[in-house]
């Protein structure tokens, strides 16, 4: 299972942790978090996030452009699927909004390719063409 839990919030679920932020949370220590990895590159860039600016209104453009950056590069996100193939993670990040942020559009990402790995696997076998 794919977990978002926000930095600042106390009792985070079970799992592998992973701060999925391109900025380190302020104010947070690094020993606190217990982290498996860091993974920035996981995180949109720097001018998606600018011009999403955690505005609601703009969430189904930044999840469109999000899905095409991480599209782009699958070494970045590559950790995190093989980690939920393994187990539950969590997905950290520290925005305010709790619906509107880059963790929750990245675990409606990475469900989505465990779903076609699943559904790829649960299909029958085609009959050879000849």
């Amino acid at each position: 299972m794919i977990h978002v839990h926000r930095v600042y919030d106390p009792d985070p679920p079970p799992g592998r942790r992973f701060l999925v932020d391109r900025l380190w949370p302020r104010g947070v220590r690094r020993q606190a978090l217990g982290l498996e990895a860091w993974l920035r590159e996981a995180a949109p860039s720097d001018e998606l996030r600018r011009r999403f600016g955690h505005d609601p209104g703009r969430w189904a453009a930044f999840r469109q452009r999000y899905f095409q950056e991480l599209e782009s590069r699958p070494e970045a996100w590559a950790p995190l699927l093989e980690a939920a193939r393994e187990g539950d993670i969590v997905l950290l990040y520290a925005a305010r909004d709790r619906e509107h942020n880059n963790a929750v559009a990245l675990r409606e990402f990475l469900e989505r390719w465990l779903g076609q790995e699943a559904a790829a696997r649960s299909e029958p076998p085609q009959a050879p063409v000849e």
